[in-house]
């Protein structure tokens, strides 16, 4: 069981891989979420929320294996108030440590009109669920859904009934970014005077971000009494995100004077882990994020730079450094050893084995002989690029050649490799990418549609990198995909079928038995 957390300690609970990937478009494969579990728990997380085992057998699979390989944090599995779920839940975890199981059910007028129970039928179904998963478990955790938006009275009543069922921890989610930071903090300070045996177990807080509170909410519990904040790497979740790991991280570090809490959190591994988690879920971070945006600790105003450049505290309450972020003033070029690559990257919060730097090394020399300084935007993209492009895709990107300009129609000859095998098309369109998207589904037909196309360039100069994020929708499944190259058109075709990969990987997950073959390629030679 764990173990109450000191007054000023603060638990952290992760839970990106649960919460966080249930955001449309955000896929993350078995292995990538075995290497962000590893990452969390490196960094010094709590609690780490590996999945929901009775979703599929892939989210079974990684949270068992997850709670077979993690070495410091306690693991848990979310499950819905059935005993079948519960079950499911402790099969996965039981491989733990330090193994938890998350049960909840929704408690707010709304959400007991689901499964059609009344209040007194709710009650009954809280105690015999929460009874039977702290049968099997130590360590449980309940959580009544849209807490926030629950009557007060009832509220306490469940609360209570969980406590005395032998709930350990008590979450209370804020499921639609409903609430302000003072009604957030008012609800842990009643139930923690209201409710009997309050002052034996930890009270949770769980919030959204739909109005952007999300980090003030979380916050505001914390100095009412919660001592476990539930978040996310880089905000990442379901509609606008829950709470930001890295702010309620970065925030009680830095105003550590009004918020006398501490966490176990190493703070110089953030930007590392944002950036994986970015790469993985093919969500990328905006410019202006806090703590992990690209322009966090950028600044143009000649009065900031004039007092950035006589004392940095002038405009940064942080420095880089407390993140993970460092400046150094070596260049990079065609010229660079494997030696300058890998202490470069490690700068940059990227540490490499000896074959994974072999791989990034042939794509680095090939990126430097195209242009005549690689910038840190550029090996962040490269890392990028790299991770989400793989050699053991099962469709791949072999070869591309377009013919465009102001006479058409513009055409793409395309080798694309589909599950090992070459088949080489050509395809015109209404300009080179489409002709290139049209190629790709003459080899892979696919009923995705387009929502979005972006194009961002790395750098400054025509020899830049293209940054290309595409998200394809198909019955309902979202995906995203991006990748980087000095070629736009080649960017684009690598992040279209990037994102077809990944609503693979959905597509098996909604239906283990679907057959990612169900296509006839055309193959023209």
């Amino acid at each position: 069981m764990t173990a109450k957390p000191e007054q000023d300690r603060v638990l952290i609970f992760d839970t990106t891989l649960r919460d966080g990937e249930q955001s449309p478009g955000a896929t993350m494969t078995h292995e990538e979420k075995l290497e962000i579990a590893e990452l969390l728990d490196e960094m010094g997380v709590d609690i780490i929320e590996a999945g929901f085992p009775i979703a599929s057998e892939g989210d079974f699979a990684a949270v068992s294996e997850i709670a077979r390989r993690t070495r410091n944090a306690v693991i848990c599995g979310l499950a819905r108030a059935n005993f079948k779920d519960i079950d499911r839940c402790w099969e996965a975890v039981r491989h733990a440590r330090r193994p938890r199981i998350h049960t909840f059910i929704g408690t707010s007028p709304l959400h007991r009109a689901i499964p059609n129970l009344d209040k007194e039928q709710m009650a009954e179904r809280i105690h015999e669920t929460v009874t039977h998963a702290r049968n099997l478990c130590d360590d449980v955790q309940w959580s009544p859904m849209d807490a926030t938006r629950t009557e007060h009275d009832y509220l306490c009543r469940v609360v209570e009934i969980a406590i005395r069922a032998g709930a350990t921890t008590i979450n209370i989610p804020d499921t639609v970014g409903y609430t302000y930071p003072r009604e957030s903090a008012n609800l842990i300070r009643m139930l923690r005077e209201r409710v009997p045996g309050a002052d034996e177990i930890t009270f949770a807080t769980h919030c959204h971000n739909d109005l952007g509170m999300a980090t003030a909410n979380a916050l505001a519990a914390v100095e009412a009494g919660a001592r476990q904040i539930e978040c996310t790497i880089n905000g990442l979740g379901e509609r606008a995100g829950n709470t930001a790991l890295e702010e309620v991280v970065m925030a009680m570090k830095v105003r550590n004077d009004i918020l006398p809490f501490r966490t176990g959190i190493d703070t110089t591994k953030i930007i590392n882990i944002s950036r994986r988690v970015s790469t993985v879920s093919g969500f990328p971070v905006q410019f202006n994020k806090a703590i992990v945006g690209k322009n966090a600790f950028a600044h143009e105003s000649g009065i900031h730079q004039d007092g950035m450049l006589k004392n940095a505290e002038t405009f940064e309450i942080m420095r880089p450094s407390d993140i993970g972020l460092k400046q150094t003033n070596l260049v990079m070029g065609k010229h660079s050893g494997r030696a300058a690559l890998r202490a470069k990257l490690a700068e940059l919060g990227y540490e490499l084995a000896d074959n994974q730097l072999n791989d990034v090394f042939v794509r680095f020399k090939a990126l430097a002989d195209r242009k005549k300084e690689v910038y840190d935007d550029d090996l962040i993209a490269l890392m990028k690029d790299s991770a989400v492009n793989t050699g053991n895709d099962f469709l791949q990107v072999k070869f591309l050649r377009v013919i465009c300009g102001t006479e058409a129609p513009q055409s793409a000859d395309l080798i694309l490799s589909v599950d090992g095998v070459e088949h080489h098309v050509t395809a015109q369109g209404d300009g080179p990418v489409d002709a290139t998207f049209k190629a790709v589904r003459m080899v892979y037909p696919n009923n995705a549609r387009l929502e979005l196309y972006q194009v961002h360039a790395v750098t400054e100069g025509t020899d830049a990198q293209a940054t290309v994020s595409v998200r394809l929708e198909e019955e309902g499944r979202i995906a995203t995909g991006q990748a980087a190259d000095t070629d736009t058109v080649v960017a684009s075709a690598k992040a279209y079928v990037n994102a077809l990969n990944r609503l693979i990987v959905r597509r098996q997950k909604s239906d283990p038995d679907a057959d990612i073959k169900q296509v006839s390629y055309k193959d023209a030679g």
